[in-house]
């Protein structure tokens, strides 16, 4: 909770779905036996007011700061008998929360945090600090049960846009690895620079693993990669199979919250096995007829590694939509467009069809790699076409 501010009873909004039902189904029968009211129903109802046609709810907290967690207030919660703890997993409406006394607690969510009005998919995402509040029974699996009843601010929030809402992938993180295959799928440099933006967007750290070298000589995308490496993009080639990048990796991980991301079949699970042979992750081979990943990891996961500090390992994404990310913005993004974005005539330039364009200028001087410019132009065409 932030410092200087006082606990207050606040308005806030809650989703639709959770109200009560504001139209009745029985109109005609109940003025076929009682008739019309005299009192006017205005007279007992105010649309803006406390009652059952209000989406909205006093309670007491403190007004939240702007941050990724859609939350209009902090709610105040008695400290007596809570822990502090982190969402490891997320399965619906049951989150499986690692607290600081070290046991695991299933835990179900508070019923006024889930109603809260926050835009997103679920209201907590794997990675969240959170308070818990811990119940005196256990699951089959003799873990403790509880409730988690306060969510803390967040940072390195990374998601994607899911059908016009906001589907938190993982929280609190200092840096995005990005795994691409250069065979077995093929390499997708376009979904490697949207997670690059999302990156730069909530300022993470960015690495980029292009995976499986050992079935395509590496020489041959040495190009592409000394492209990211010269942008500042810490690039290496690894391979689970040989062990190539494998130790590199496993330094660039220690004592970082780490997230690992790519499309399905890259093998990120396999590089945290040999990063961590412990760790024992599930893992499949590509398909044969479609050159397609298959879907071994099935929700995102918070993994301590041994030789320290946290990743978290993702479902394979095929599409990844930015998230609060306008067409405008998407060059401001791209760190070799930036600074020619000034050099244009007109201050709305798209970069795209204008003749007198600084960014068009430089890449014909060859100063932006012309594959880059090109995924600039695609991003920015599909997010004018989902607005």
């Amino acid at each position: 909770m932030a410092k200087n501010k006082k606990s207050k009873k606040i308005r806030t909004a809650l989703k639709k779905r959770h109200q009560t039902r504001q139209r009745t189904g029985d109109l005609t029968r109940e003025f076929q036996q009682h008739g019309f009211e005299d009192e006017s129903p205005e007279n007992r109802e105010r649309v803006s007011g406390k009652g059952d046609l209000t989406r909205h709810r006093t309670v007491v907290g403190v007004a939240a700061d702007v941050d990724d967690t859609g939350l209009q207030v902090r709610l105040n919660v008695d400290g007596s008998d809570t822990i502090a703890g982190r969402v490891l997993r997320v399965h619906g409406l049951e989150s499986i929360v690692l607290a600081k006394n070290g046991n695991e607690y299933r835990c179900a969510i508070r019923g006024l945090l889930r109603n809260m009005d926050t835009g997103q998919r679920n209201v907590v995402a794997t990675g969240d600090r959170v308070t818990i509040r811990p119940e005196p029974v256990t699951d089959s699996a003799d873990r403790q049960q509880g409730l988690i009843v306060r969510i803390e601010p967040r940072y390195g929030v990374i998601s994607r846009a899911s059908r016009g809402q906001q589907h938190v992938i993982v929280t609190n993180v200092d840096q995005i690895v990005i795994v691409a295959s250069l065979a077995e799928p093929a390499l997708k440099p376009n979904l490697i620079d949207r997670f690059l933006i999302t990156a730069e967007r909530v300022g993470c750290h960015s690495i980029v693993c292009l995976n499986k070298s050992d079935l395509i000589d590496p020489a041959e995308l040495q190009p592409l990669a000394g492209i990211y490496g010269q942008l500042g993009y810490h690039t290496l080639f690894s391979s689970a199979t040989t062990g190539q990048g494998i130790e590199e990796l496993r330094t660039l991980l220690r004592y970082k919250q780490s997230v690992i991301v790519g499309q399905s079949g890259v093998g990120k699970s396999s590089l945290l096995n040999a990063i961590d042979p412990q760790l024992k992750l599930a893992t499949a081979h590509v398909s044969k007829d479609n050159q397609k990943g298959k879907h071994t990891t099935t929700g995102a996961s918070l993994i301590a590694i041994q030789s320290g500090g946290f990743v978290v390992d993702t479902p394979g994404i095929r599409q990844f939509q930015l998230w609060d990310v306008i067409a405008e913005e998407v060059a401001g993004f791209y760190r070799e467009i930036r600074p020619f974005i000034n050099k244009c005539k007109y201050p709305d330039c798209t970069h795209v069809h204008e003749t007198k364009c600084g960014v068009k200028h430089a890449v014909a001087d060859g100063l932006i790699d012309l594959r880059r410019y090109d995924s600039y132009c695609q991003i920015r065409e599909a997010d004018e076409s989902t607005r």
